[in-house]
């Protein structure tokens, strides 16, 4: 059931917050609380208690919470009660004495505040204790996963199709999150990417007026929002000449990217898997043009744990979902990345996106 769904989690974050000697949570990341509620809106907090969890929100949502939320209480503030001061109030009423919050979200203004008014209450700031757990997708979030990855696979498949070289970056952007939203999806999952040739040495190049036939290529990075999972993805399409400098440096890609795609399994450790595609591109002699890591989980957020990076000493799970998306970026030439949506299997991986990549296979005529 739904609810269980929701319950189990909580139950995990239960227990992690008692194993750091605090007797409640209060959970102020908004994504957060839909992960550990099922609750869609945002402006509402969930406090995590030892025996009752409650959310805390306004009026705008009060039938939206009883829709989303059976199962689990919640308090509404009336009009002209601060957020502030309605934790206060409730958090006085159940009588915490120690209470872990979210550093990573809570502003030092509202810390600070709490503290004043709440002086008989030691606080606990915590950092990760529920991304952690949404580190690991369950079948109903991979599935929802899949549903995002398949609408912006469709979406680019009419980008490909209609694109004319007189349509500038920005039109391009516009149709393809228009497109998403005509096959379900909510909305894009961020700022589409589409850069002609050498803006694409910019990673994440705003779209803007130049046109798609002045270069001999586009970057495309874009995703799909299906209602609150994300896909996360890049291609590059051929547009003009194929010239020597662009075969060589589209192939050291694909190749980093597909070895370092090979190497992810349960028990791999996240930074051998970015080791993999950084030791081929250095090897090609492009290593100072490769500056981010090679990937990172996404799920509620298109940027989640776990990260693909150097130094990332995590160790991979089944039911993580990463991105591998390896680049080459060029001042003055432009950037070359290839990027796919990858889930860590019981025995190995499966590439969750399917849109193809070899060279012949993004020449468009």
């Amino acid at each position: 059931m739904v609810i269980d769904r929701y319950l189990t989690r909580r139950d995990k974050l239960r227990r992690a917050v008692k194993k750091i000697g605090a007797q409640s949570l209060l959970v102020t990341n908004f994504s957060n609380v839909t992960y550990l509620t099922g609750f869609t809106g945002d402006d509402s907090y969930l406090l995590v208690g030892a025996d009752k969890d409650v959310v805390l929100s306004d009026f705008r949502y009060e039938t939206q919470l009883g829709g989303e939320c059976e199962g689990i209480g919640f308090e509404i503030r009336q009009a002209g009660v601060s957020m502030s001061d309605f934790i206060v109030a409730v958090v006085g009423s159940m009588k915490i004495g120690q209470l872990a919050i979210e550093a990573d979200s809570m502003t030092v203004a509202k810390h600070d505040f709490l503290r004043e008014k709440l002086s008989r209450v030691e606080f606990v700031p915590t950092s990760g204790l529920v991304e952690q757990l949404r580190w690991i997708k369950d079948k109903s979030e991979i599935d929802r996963i899949r549903r995002a990855v398949s609408q912006a696979e469709k979406s680019f498949g009419v980008l490909r199709a209609t694109l004319l070289p007189e349509k500038t970056e920005k039109q391009v952007a516009d149709d393809l999150e228009h497109q998403m939203r005509l096959f379900g999806a909510r909305e894009r999952a961020f700022q589409s990417v589409v850069a002609v040739s050498v803006r694409a040495a910019m990673p994440h190049a705003i779209p803007g007026e130049q046109q798609i036939g002045s270069g001999d290529f586009v970057l495309v990075d874009w995703g799909a929002d299906e209602g609150l999972y994300k896909s996360d993805l890049t291609r590059v399409l051929v547009t003009g000449r194929i010239s020597p400098k662009l075969e060589r440096i589209y192939g050291v890609v694909l190749n980093a990217q597909l070895k370092a795609i090979e190497s992810i399994g349960p028990g791999v450790v996240a930074c051998d898997v970015d080791r993999v595609a950084r030791d081929l591109i250095s090897d090609a002699g492009f290593d100072k043009y490769f500056g981010h890591s090679l990937g990172h989980g996404f799920g509620l957020e298109v940027h989640e744990g776990p990260r693909l990076a150097a130094g990332s000493r995590t160790v991979l799970k089944p039911g993580m979902v990463v991105t591998v998306e390896p680049g080459i970026y060029l001042p003055g030439w432009g950037g070359i990345r290839i990027e796919d949506d990858v889930l860590v299997t019981r025995d190995g991986h499966e590439v969750l996106s399917s849109v193809p990549k070899q060279l012949e296979d993004v020449i468009v005529r």
